[in-house]
C-alpha cells in the first residue's frame, strides 16, 4: 500500500492510498471513520484526486460525520 497524501482539513484527517488498483480515500473525525475506494482506471492523474477533499463531495463527509457522531452519542447515552 503506498501513501499517496495525508492531511487534516477542518478537523477531519484524510488519507489517501494506492492499494490494489484502486485509490482508497479515508476520512477520519475522532472515533468514526469513512472509506471510499475508487478504480484507478476512473482517474487520469493523482491530482484528480484533490477534488474529493472540496466542494460538495466534502461537505456531504462532514454532515455524514455530523449524524454519525450524533448517533454514537446517543447509543453511548443508552449504555
Amino acid at each position: 500500500m503506498r501513501v499517496v497524501k495525508e492531511l487534516v482539513q477542518e478537523d477531519v484527517r484524510v488519507s489517501i492510498f494506492s492499494w490494489n488498483n484502486k485509490y482508497i480515500l479515508k476520512f477520519e473525525l475522532g472515533p468514526m471513520e469513512q472509506t471510499f475506494k475508487l478504480s484507478e482506471m476512473d482517474v487520469l492523474e493523482e491530482s484528480e484526486l484533490d477534488e474529493f477533499l472540496q466542494g460538495d463531495f466534502f461537505e456531504k463527509v462532514c454532515l455524514r460525520f455530523e449524524e454519525m457522531g450524533k448517533s454514537f452519542r446517543e447509543q453511548l447515552e443508552n449504555l
